[in-house]
């Protein structure tokens, strides 16, 4: 800030600053004051938006958890009785995939038939 002579006799209420040179600082101080108010608002309303997008996320994530623990525990399940299904005789299940097989012909057959 710019000083105006202080000991000639300068008007003790202005305390030594002139005014036009105190006025110009004082008005670009309050419009940086008022552009750094927009920023922090800005910046503290984008801070919330990401808090709760967060949240959101986390919430998804929790079910997307518990969806595949589930799926896990169908998963396992069927693979013990896969394994159920391994250690009984081989004839056994070479029988089963012969009559899947033979189904599955019958109803590809029927279904071209139709057409």
């Amino acid at each position: 800030m710019r000083r105006a002579g202080l000991g000639d006799g300068a008007p003790g209420g202005n305390y030594g600053y002139t005014n036009s040179g105190y006025s110009v600082y004082e008005e670009e101080n309050e419009r940086l004051t008022e552009s750094l108010r927009t920023k922090v608002s800005a910046i503290k309303s984008l801070s919330i938006e990401i808090g709760t997008e967060v949240k959101n996320q986390n919430k998804m994530l929790s079910e997307m958890d518990n969806d595949f623990d589930s799926a896990g525990g169908l998963l396992g399940a069927t693979m013990g009785r896969l394994r159920t299904l391994s250690r009984g005789s081989q004839t056994k299940l070479l029988c089963y995939m012969m009559l899947f097989s033979l189904f599955v012909f019958f109803v590809i057959y029927w279904i071209i038939k139709l057409r």
